[in-house]
C-alpha cells in the first residue's frame, strides 16, 4: 500500500483527511499465530475496498491529465 492511499490532502483546505481510503478504527488485521482459518470478508470491507480502488483510480487519471498538460506538445503556431 502506498502511503498516499492512507493519507489525502484535500486542496480547498490544504490539511489532511481521509477520503475512503484507510479507518484505523476499523484495522482489526492483527492475527496469532493459532489463527489457521482463512479470513472472509464482509459485504462492508469488499464496498470499503471498492471505494478505496475508485479513489486510487481518479486520482491517477488526475495525475495523467496533469503530466499530459506538463509534458504535452505545444500547439503548432498559426502560419501567417
Amino acid at each position: 500500500m502506498i502511503l498516499r492511499e492512507l493519507f489525502y490532502l484535500n486542496p480547498e483546505t490544504q490539511k489532511v483527511s481521509n477520503d475512503f481510503r484507510f479507518d484505523a478504527a476499523r484495522d482489526v488485521t492483527e492475527l496469532l499465530r493459532s489463527d489457521t482459518r482463512k479470513t472472509r470478508l464482509t459485504l462492508k470491507q469488499i464496498n470499503d475496498l471498492r471505494k478505496s480502488s475508485e479513489a486510487h483510480i481518479l486520482e491517477m487519471e488526475e495525475d495523467l491529465t496533469f503530466v499530459q498538460s506538463m509534458y504535452g506538445a505545444e500547439p503548432a503556431a498559426p502560419a501567417a
